[in-house]
């Protein structure tokens, strides 16, 4: 009788997951609103409202045709969307396979649809007794993972015991899933020789990382595990994209390493290392702009790796993460060796970091 009392408990269990992403226009019309929405974000421009706000709007609009043309390359809209459903839908599959009870996979975007409110609405109608805050950025960011965790934060209200995941820079299906990616534009490619392989992520101003931000470090060491993974063949450099503005930001850039290559005669391979999904900053910064690039310089080769999208290995990954998070608090995600080191104030681990002794 007690076993039938603790699988009924196990079957009526639910768990909601929340995948966190950036989101992206779906249509032309909302490429300006979804510009307002992303610069009026304090993690992103940190005046205050009364200077942001007006400062968002004016951007909205001075980017806004430039960033119309960019998402006409792709069809009208963001890819993003569709991606994170399909992400979403292939996670929900393999959590069926490991979990007990009823998952079910939400998706809540910072900068467009879904929102944060919307999908809260969604998920307290589901009632969980559970809800694992999963972004989709591997790597911890104050600028990425925090906003959305507090705009979530902010909108939800509804039941469940909370369970937010940090980052996982360092999951085994993560660098596997990488790896086999790179591997595979390679061997697409006719495994040519002379090709340096470029970790390319998305930019921060220094300032941020200067300020206890993890994201470069989390890149870096990201990069170091794919690299040891596909062994001693490769000749690689972490690099960095889509600068905007004045201030300094990291590097050296994804441009400066092309044209370093086809300086010393090289080709590069590009591969998203913090995009999980294909976007605007990958087929057309990378596969427009970048190529166009390359191609001035006459380098022998550009090959670009694609996103991960739902590879299994990627999605396995992610199902690993959230039993593991059900169980664990805000401290890196199981599966991961990662941990930050204490000069990362940035990092919300920290404090669980000291409760755990990690």
């Amino acid at each position: 009788m007690a076993e039938a009392a603790a699988e009924q408990t196990n079957v009526s269990r639910r768990i909601a997951v929340v995948l966190m992403n950036l989101g992206g226009p779906d249509s032309l019309k909302a490429v300006q609103p979804f510009l307002f929405n992303l610069f009026a974000d304090p993690a992103i421009i940190t005046a205050p409202a009364l200077i942001r706000y007006p400062l968002a709007a004016l951007i909205s609009v001075t980017r806004a045709k430039m960033a119309r043309g960019n998402y006409a390359k792709m069809g009208g809209a963001s890819p993003l969307g569709p991606e994170t459903r399909a992400q979403a839908a292939a996670l929900e599959t393999a959590l069926a396979d490991v979990l007990d009870g009823e998952v079910k996979v939400f998706i809540a975007m910072r900068y467009w649809r879904p929102t944060s409110e919307d999908t809260a609405r969604e998920v307290a109608a589901f009632a969980p007794d559970d809800v694992v805050l999963l972004p989709l950025y591997p790597q911890f960011s104050t600028t990425t993972s925090a906003s959305s965790a507090k705009a979530w934060t902010k909108a939800y209200r509804g039941p469940g015991k909370s369970h937010s995941v940090c980052c996982y820079p360092l999951q085994a299906g993560l660098i596997e899933a990488h790896a086999a990616a790179i591997e595979g534009a390679w061997a697409a490619a006719g495994k040519p020789d002379g090709v340096r392989l470029l970790f390319s992520a998305h930019g921060l101003p220094q300032q941020v990382v200067d300020g206890g931000d993890p994201y470069q470090a989390q890149v870096e060491a990201l990069a170091e595990a794919v690299s040891a993974r596909l062994g001693q063949r490769w000749d690689w450099k972490v690099c960095y994209q889509s600068k905007v503005g004045p201030l300094k930001w990291l590097g050296p850039s994804t441009l400066e390493c092309i044209e370093e290559a086809a300086s010393e005669g090289l080709g590069v391979m590009i591969t998203p290392i913090a995009f999980v999904s294909e976007h605007v900053e990958t087929l057309v910064e990378l596969d427009d702009d970048y190529a166009a690039f390359a191609a001035d310089l006459n380098i022998s080769r550009y090959i670009r790796v694609p996103a991960l999208g739902v590879r299994r290995a990627f999605i396995d990954g992610l199902a690993e993460v959230v039993v593991g998070a059900v169980n664990r608090e805000a401290a890196p995600a199981p599966g991961s060796a990662y941990v930050c080191p204490h000069r990362w104030s940035g990092c919300p681990a920290g404090e669980a970091r000291e409760g755990l002794g990690l």
